[in-house]
């Protein structure tokens, strides 16, 4: 039984103790495989893991209720209301809380956000979250003298660095998995990471790095319709070797060629950045919309998604405004991004134009929710967000679906360019990243990429070109940079910046 009135040392060791024991099942997970506990070596490593964390919340814990107990219990509720909702994720997507996921955090919508509401994570909520609190709010703290509280905290800040010195043999082990330790550790993960996510934000974002002029160097008509998939993996599609038909329409088309690729990132919005930047780097430069639309391209940005670095243009429709003026089912889907583009593109007077489309097709946990009913060609499907619920084969069932949806999309798509005969046109798909749908116990995306598997970061890059104006390199694998410099090279776009080895075009 729990008492009422407790020290403050007591109480600072119970919620940590609480906390070791509602949150960390993960993160010993991830260290029991990891490290041989049979042997000597690694039984004191963990050994020495459990104190460490068990020390660590204690004197944080203990030095918030000092300080104030008001504050102190406010932010512990805090905390452990957190937990809970980490807990739920890592345990059902086997997500790492690490900066990258943070960043995912802070970039989701309500509509995206919602879709992950469920039964189990409402009880994971009220069991790991609203319990410990309502005790916490309960608890008496009995506070103690300075002396004591100085000398508490002076030993356990010395024990603290007696272990990690004297674990100094596993030191490379432990710097080699730090982030995946750092992001199953409850509340290290998140409370460490959205400072370092800000920090590099603002760092990010306070000057976009202009490139250098560009020159038009002739009159001809051309145009590029750049699709950004969501979460598509070049493995579920049939034109990569994928033994279901997901791509009924496509397989038929004329001048299609595929490449294989990968993604830069295995989230949103590293990935998008990535096939919009000339480079592949932690800076902010200047993207290839903001870019040509600065040197009189024409550039249509449609997108019913989110993520996207800042766009500067003047030809900017996301989902709600492209709704607006779309009537019928498919304008619930991203076929609405396709709603009256042909005659906005017809309607411009310069040569050169830019098309791109975010989609949204492919993202997850709602699978099944991405695409109109009639493109449920596999069957049974997944209909729940807690996707480890699910069988394989729903699962796997839902996901294809969307990419026969996507196939739908992008036959669309070239079917409007070849209707425009009087310009040389191209279309490009790249996906943002891939997705992982089960393998290896984890779900969707977000893995860090140096630790992701290939599901994550495999993508489809498929181009389409409309006559033989332009012809296409030979090229064994390709990156989302790509995309930048040859979008400029298709459309005529003479550059300082422009690199020929990172052109896919003859």
């Amino acid at each position: 039984m729990l008492k009422n009135n407790l020290k403050i040392s007591y109480f600072a060791l119970l919620l940590s103790i609480l906390n070791f024991l509602l949150y960390h099942y993960p993160f010993f997970g991830f260290v029991f495989k990891n490290v041989d506990y049979q042997s000597l070596g690694g039984a004191i490593l963990i050994v020495c893991l459990v104190i460490i964390m068990l020390v660590a919340n204690f004197f944080v814990f203990f030095l918030f209720t000092y300080l104030s107990r008001f504050v102190g219990k406010f932010l512990l509720v805090l905390t452990f209301l957190i937990n809970s909702v980490a807990v739920y994720f890592i345990n059902t997507y086997g997500v790492i809380i690490d900066e990258s996921m943070i960043g995912n955090i802070f970039n989701t919508n309500y509509e995206e956000s919602s879709s992950f509401f469920s039964v189990k994570l409402v009880l994971y909520f009220i069991i790991l979250g609203v319990l410990p609190s309502l005790y916490i709010i309960r608890v008496k703290i009995i506070k103690t003298t300075f002396k004591k509280f100085a000398l508490t905290s002076a030993l356990s800040l010395a024990f603290m660095l007696i272990l990690v010195f004297a674990n100094a043999s596993n030191w490379l082990w432990i710097d080699k998995n730090s982030k995946t330790l750092g992001g199953l550790a409850m509340p290290w993960s998140y409370s460490v990471n959205i400072p370092l996510y800000f920090i590099h934000k603002h760092q990010e974002n306070e000057k976009e790095i202009l490139l250098p002029d560009a020159t038009i160097k002739d009159n001809e008509k051309s145009i590029v319709i750049l699709v950004i998939g969501e979460s598509a993996r070049s493995q579920n599609f049939s034109l990569y070797g994928y033994p279901k038909n997901t791509n009924p329409l496509l397989s038929q088309t004329k001048n299609l060629h595929t490449f294989n690729a990968t993604s830069c990132a295995t989230y949103t919005t590293a990935g998008v950045k990535c096939i919009l930047e000339h480079t592949n780097s932690n800076k902010l430069y200047e993207i290839l919309p903001n870019y040509l639309f600065r040197n009189d391209v024409e550039v249509i940005w449609r997108t019913t998604n989110w993520g996207q670095p800042p766009i500067h243009i003047k030809n900017y429709l996301d989902k709600e405004a492209l709704k607006a003026s779309c009537e019928g089912e498919d304008c619930a889907y991203d076929e609405v991004l396709l709603q009256g583009l042909k005659e906005q593109i017809l309607a411009s007077k310069k040569n050169k134009i830019l098309v791109i489309l975010h989609t949204s097709t492919s993202h997850g946990p709602s699978y099944s929710k991405k695409y109109p009913s009639r493109f449920e060609i596999f069957k049974p499907v997944c209909n729940s967000v807690e996707l480890s619920k699910c069988s394989q084969e729903e699962l796997i069932n839902a996901y294809d679906n969307t990419i026969v949806y996507t196939d739908y999309l992008l036959s669309k798509v070239i079917e409007d360019l070849k209707q425009m005969k009087e310009y040389h046109s191209t279309m490009l798909f790249v996906s943002d990243h891939g997705e992982s749908l089960g393998e290896k116990n984890l779900y969707m995306h977000g893995i860090p990429i140096s630790l992701a598997p290939k599901e994550q970061y495999e993508i489809p890059f498929i181009v389409w070109l409309l006559d033989d104006y332009r012809q296409l390199k030979p090229n064994a694998h390709l990156t989302q940079n790509h995309v930048f410099h040859s979008v400029l090279n298709f459309l005529g776009i003479q550059s300082p910046i422009y690199n020929e080895e990172m052109n896919i075009f003859k």
